[in-house]
């Protein structure tokens, strides 16, 4: 006769058995990626519980008889399947196991109270699976065996007839069969290892979409097909895909890859597949598609971009074995894809400021004030009777200031070229004003290329709002100085000083519209060279200056 010793040990064999198999079983990577997942297809969990219906049944079948009663694993697996996978898992095993444990031994001693505790077994299990924190399931595991298999030693007690024949068998079986439900722990512990793994894989996941996403910033600078292109280039060559497309809602805007010489860039979005996606807004995964264009393409991955809830297009990844979509791809492409929809997000509002900026520019650069053109044309025809040279002089000076504003554009010039044009506007501006404005420049030899029309707004606002605003002759000294490894270009003078409330409107982003040349200055500056203007009240005037680093942009 078996003793409680030997029956523990031969149920901690049956039950190593159960571990064995999920061991072997969650090293295969589909399996393993079911495991990891959050939530489970129908599927899936229909796969899920014929495992566990056949864990539960091998364990009725391995069972020891004792007195008509079997020893057995069955309440292990029942109660294993519905921690780890839910109710419809536990619920159904337990229906299964305890119809098939009832089936084979009708009328048995111990059939009906094998029936009733695998499904009470079934149903506790899967509430744990709905209620318990995830750390404590095994624990909560082990206490509900055990229960189930105290509830069933009591029914047996109850119902066996004689009562004698039931205590008998109780008194043998009880311990080992209680004590056996430690395996549930251990199996629920197994299976939650794998899960936990995906924590591990995302953290890899998200290092390889930070890497990639590094890799194609450079390109998000001016998004256009060769930088799209690009970009899908890295992302193929790092996921090691077959091939990689980004559309936008309605074209194909880069396709790399295997089959690449059958698409067209901008050419209309066919497939259906990804206007579900554009549509619904969900990822859509196949593991086993025949695409009509590639039919060598069996797995595909398309992730939605999304801006402020809106889908603007898709990264679509393209693998020609099937089956290749794994989590940790998914958990990766998702990460991707949003990062990527970020920075086409920023791309978009860097070339709209950008419009904007050339847009302003070529306005400052085209606008004339027909003021200040009326005013020079007088000052040199009342300039032409008594000095004919010097009207000669200053037509030339309008000249080059009038093509200097014409004809550049937002490229970088010599700093060189932007003085030359600062003289130019001075000459005239002199030619006006006599005696009343005199311009010195203390300038250093500097190689620099520089935005244009940065001086002279400077220059201008120093000579009007400065030099004029006050009775009597003033001096506007304009500096370009190599300080070490800085280069500092300023615009003083000894008019009547820019008042604090400007200066405080300029930190603030405040500033009236006559101030509007200094403030657009200012902006540009701190855009290009990370700081903006410095303005200082002096006594008497104003000195308002930037820095640059020696090296050129």
């Amino acid at each position: 006769m078996n003793t409680n010793l030997e029956m523990i040990i031969d149920l901690f064999e049956r039950a190593a058995l159960l571990l064995i198999c999920l061991f072997f079983m969650i090293r295969i990577p589909r399996f393993k990626e079911s495991l990891q997942k959050d939530r489970h297809s129908p599927g899936e969990r229909a796969i899920f519980t014929i495992m566990f219906c056949a864990f539960a049944i091998f364990g009725t079948y391995s069972g020891i008889n004792v007195e008509g009663s079997l020893v057995n694993v069955r309440i292990i697996a029942v109660v294993s399947g519905g921690i780890l996978f839910g109710p419809w898992v536990g619920i159904i095993t337990g229906i299964v196991s305890g119809a098939h444990r009832y089936l084979i031994d009708i009328g048995g001693i111990t059939s009906i109270p094998c029936l009733i505790t695998s499904v009470i077994a079934g149903i506790v299990s899967g509430y744990i699976n709905r209620r318990v924190k995830r750390s404590l399931r095994w624990i909560y595991g082990i206490a509900a065996g055990m229960i189930c298999e105290v509830l069933t030693m009591l029914l047996i007690l109850l119902m066996a007839e004689p009562f004698s024949l039931g205590l008998d068998i109780v008194s043998k079986i009880a311990f080992p069969m209680i004590a056996g439900e430690v395996n549930i722990g251990l199996i629920v512990l197994l299976v939650m290892s794998v899960e936990r793994e995906k924590e591990s894989i995302a953290a890899k996941q998200a290092k390889l979409a930070l890497e990639i996403a590094n890799k194609t910033l450079p390109y998000f600078r001016s998004i256009n097909s060769e930088s799209l292109k690009k970009i899908c280039t890295i992302i193929k060559d790092d996921i090691k895909a077959d091939a990689v497309a980004i559309t936008d809602i309605h074209n194909v805007l880069a396709y790399v890859g295997f089959g690449e010489e059958r698409y067209v860039i901008g050419q209309e979005i066919i497939s259906d597949l990804t206007k579900e996606a554009i549509r619904s807004g969900k990822i859509i995964i196949r593991n086993q598609v025949a695409d009509h264009h590639t039919p060598q393409i069996h797995s595909l991955l398309i992730v939605p971009f999304e801006e402020h809830g809106e889908v603007t297009g898709t990264l679509k990844i393209y693998y020609r074995k099937a089956y290749k979509m794994t989590y940790s791809l998914q958990t990766m492409a998702i990460g991707l894809s949003q990062i990527i929809s970020t920075l086409m997000e920023i791309s978009r509002i860097e070339q709209i400021r950008e419009a904007a900026n050339k847009a302003e520019m070529k306005a400052l650069q085209t606008k004339i004030n027909p003021h200040f053109l009326f005013n020079a044309l007088n000052a040199i025809a009342s300039t032409t009777r008594r000095n004919p040279d010097k009207a000669r002089e200053l037509i030339i000076n309008l000249s080059g200031y009038m093509r200097y504003n014409l004809e550049v554009n937002d490229e970088l010039i010599d700093i060189d070229k932007e003085l030359e044009q600062v003289r130019d506007y001075v000459e005239i501006e002199k030619a006006r004003f006599g005696s009343r404005l005199t311009v010195e420049y203390d300038l250093d030899d500097v190689d620099k290329k520089i935005p244009s029309l940065l001086i002279q707004p400077l220059v201008e606002n120093a000579i009007i709002h400065g030099i004029l605003k006050q009775k009597g002759p003033g001096v506007v000294t304009i500096a370009v100085k190599a300080m070490g490894d800085k280069i500092r270009v300023s615009v003083k003078d000894t008019g009547v000083g820019i008042s604090e409330e400007v200066i405080r409107q300029m930190r603030q982003d405040t500033v009236p519209a006559n101030k509007i040349g200094l403030y657009n200055v200012h902006q540009r500056v701190k855009l290009i060279y990370g700081h903006g203007l410095v303005i200082k009240r002096l006594n008497p005037g104003t000195e308002v200056f930037f820095e640059m680093e020696k090296e050129n942009l």
